[in-house]
């Protein structure tokens, strides 16, 4: 299969798997017997997190091998990883306002958990703007190779949050040792969602590194017709 017939079924996939796992969150399972039908949210909240860890755990890879090798494809992939990194984390938190609001009786508050994905998405934002202001693509590429690198490192963090400190935040409830501790047909909705925005990231991925090749190439034309 080419490159665009595998982006093509890749969006199907993740266009039939959003349907169905939006189906199983919001008709499928049932209300939270403490929270009600706000907890429905959850179903949005932890697939976009959980991906974004993903999208950063790409850049953390990808940006290793670009300092390893020097390749202009594994740059593309850390910067189109850590662009849709960034979309997934703002929405992850916006979901979470949302679902804070009602449940702890504010949109925002300095927890820990919250406070270090905020500083999460501060980083990666700061590494994009970067990009954005370093003329020489092979220069931006290395300083937000090392960003990228560090950046990874506050998802431990973010993780392990709500077992080093006292937080209002509940702990895990996927990534956990030991049995679940959601019904099965709650399960069934996190990880039909779960898959659905994983197909959803590897779709955007595909056409944005495309993108991004795209762009170096341009870049090296434009050097090499100035020189």
């Amino acid at each position: 299969m080419s490159e665009r017939s595998v982006e093509r079924a890749l969006g199907l996939l993740a266009a039939v798997g959003l349907a169905i796992g939006l189906c199983a969150g919001f008709l499928y399972a049932p209300p939270d017997a403490e929270q009600g039908e706000v907890q429905r949210i959850m179903y949005l909240h932890v697939p976009l997190i959980l991906v974004s860890y993903l999208a950063f755990f790409v850049v953390f890879v990808a940006s290793i091998l670009y300092l390893a090798r020097r390749r202009e494809r594994h740059d593309a992939i850390a910067h189109s990883s850590a662009e849709i990194g960034v979309l997934f984390t703002a929405l992850a938190i916006a979901a979470g306002s949302i679902w804070g609001r009602p449940t702890w009786g504010t949109w925002w508050t300095w927890d820990a958990r919250l406070t270090s994905t905020a500083i999460l998405l501060l980083i990666f934002v700061g590494y994009l703007m970067l990009r954005a202001l370093v003329d020489d693509p092979s220069r931006g590429a290395t300083v937000c190779a090392v960003l990228g690198i560090i950046g990874f490192l506050d998802i431990p963090i973010i993780h392990m949050s709500v077992v080093w400190w006292r937080t209002l935040h509940q702990p895990a409830s996927m990534l956990r040792p030991g049995p679940p501790t959601v019904a099965p047909q709650m399960q069934v909705a996190l990880y039909a969602n779960l898959a659905a925005f994983a197909l959803l990231y590897a779709y955007l991925l595909l056409k944005r590194v495309r993108l991004e090749q795209a762009r170096w190439e341009l870049s090296r034309l434009r050097m090499e017709v100035a020189g």
